[in-house]
């Protein structure tokens, strides 16, 4: 085939689109879900900041995964697994107590706290781990915080025989026990880490250091949408199965999209899974509730790092963090062990700075209040997480119209916090011991 050049100083004409294809590359442009880019970054935030020691563990990842993402045989196990081991789709359930208490605004609970080991983290280390086995990867390590994490991986670590290390801050491990004896129960070793203040993002630097001495045969199991590329965006892409089920639901239930989302977050796991899939659909507001802790003040008794944080690097990202004026990392406050990391995923502080989501904070006493609430009146145990994006619902929902749809993600259930609350209500638990 020959081509004639263009005469010096011409420009080729541009291809005639018709209005379809125009309204198709619109959207495209103006899509909020096509992010990472190759780098790994959303925006300004993400990347992949880590030693040379790790760096071929990554891009082995990388590749990995992306051959995974277009293998059917991969997305069929995951979707066996989903539906037979992990109790997929989870319910979407109208709270109809809690909208009666409010009288305002819907509310509906994607109820993940309903999957096998009771939280959305299952959904992650299906796909984390089937890929390990695909890398011939044969121990497994995984930092945890409220122990969910750890649990979740410590149990499907048990289901294909691989062995699993979790490392988990001493403070979580004492007021986390029965999360801790579970993970135990399923064979894991469960490794107290006491550096800093003992907290997640303690056990998430221990098992970092981990994966670097063990670069053979260890793969490291993160636990939320944060870390070195391409952990943020695999991590979602894992935990958007509670988004696409969501949006089904809610058509069925409701013959539209919900108004408004609302989860709670820490590294902001189970808040980008429900609220990626609808990140396009412009009609539908998205708020990130972290955790306020004792309040969002300048003695950083709290975890929310986009409203009290600013941007730096930490655990192979750059992204908001609780820091001082030197930069040096901050300890968090919380109630809640699941929601106290003293960052957030990269895509979350990214929709942040680009107004797409709106971020909140609620503190300790309000996310036990909502706690009490939920049981007494749905009968429903919610962890502590999740009472945090419940206390945001209870208070917005009573200034909301009635036809107004909101859906939160109950992403645990709070067997494991009950001895934390009863403490915090001042109430003795007497264990038989």
């Amino acid at each position: 085939m020959i081509v004639c050049p263009l005469p010096w100083g011409t420009r080729p004409l541009p291809l005639k689109r018709t209005s379809k294809e125009n309204d198709m590359a619109e959207e495209l442009f103006n899509s909020f879900m096509t992010g990472p880019d190759e780098q790994g970054r959303f925006g300004d935030f993400g990347g992949r900041f880590v030693s040379e020691t790790l760096m071929p563990l990554i891009l082995d990842l990388e590749a990995e995964y992306e051959n995974a993402k277009t293998d059917d045989s991969f997305w069929a196990q995951m979707n066996d697994l989903w539906t037979n081991y992990v109790g997929r789709p989870s319910p979407l359930y109208y709270a109809d107590r809690l909208t009666k208490h409010c009288g305002g605004a819907k509310i509906y609970l994607k109820r993940d706290e309903l999957n096998h080991t009771g939280a959305h983290k299952i959904n992650n280390v299906l796909g984390q781990i089937i890929l390990a086995r695909r890398m011939g990867k044969s121990r497994i390590i995984a930092e945890t915080g409220a122990g969910q994490h750890g649990v979740a991986t410590a149990t499907v670590c048990a289901k294909f025989g691989l062995k699993c290390v979790v490392y988990m801050g001493y403070h979580d491990v004492e007021r986390q026990a029965p999360n801790v004896f579970r993970m135990k129960l399923l064979g894991a070793e469960v490794v107290p880490v006491t550096s800093g203040r003992g907290t997640l993002k303690d056990a998430m630097n221990d098992a970092l250091r981990d994966w670097v001495t063990n670069v053979e045969d260890t793969f490291y199991c993160i636990g939320t949408v944060a870390g070195p590329h391409p952990y943020p965006a695999m991590v979602r892409d894992f935990q958007a199965i509670i988004g696409k089920e969501a949006k089904e639901q809610m058509l069925q239930q409701e013959g539209r999209f919900p108004d408004t989302l609302i989860a709670a977050i820490g590294g902001g796991s189970n808040a980008m899974g429900l609220f990626y899939p609808f990140l396009d659909d412009k009609e539908v507001g998205i708020i990130g509730v972290e955790a306020g802790g004792k309040g969002v003040n300048a003695k950083m008794e709290h975890c929310a790092s986009l409203i009290g944080g600013r941007p730096g690097v930490l655990h192979g990202n750059r992204t908001f963090l609780l820091q001082d004026d030197d930069g040096q990392i901050l300890e968090g406050f919380s109630i809640s062990a699941g929601l106290d990391y003293p960052g957030i995923g990269p895509e979350h502080a990214w929709l942040h700075e680009i107004g797409r989501a709106e971020y909140v904070s609620i503190t300790d006493v309000e996310a036990l209040e909502a706690f009490q609430i939920c049981c007494e009146l749905e009968g429903i145990i919610p962890a502590l997480e999740p009472s945090h994006a419940l206390a945001h619902v209870l208070k917005i929902a009573p200034n909301l119209p009635k036809d107004h749809l909101i859906c939160m993600n109950m992403c645990g259930r709070g067997d494991k916090d009950i001895f934390t609350v009863a403490a915090a209500l001042g109430i003795e638990i007497n264990t038989g011991a």
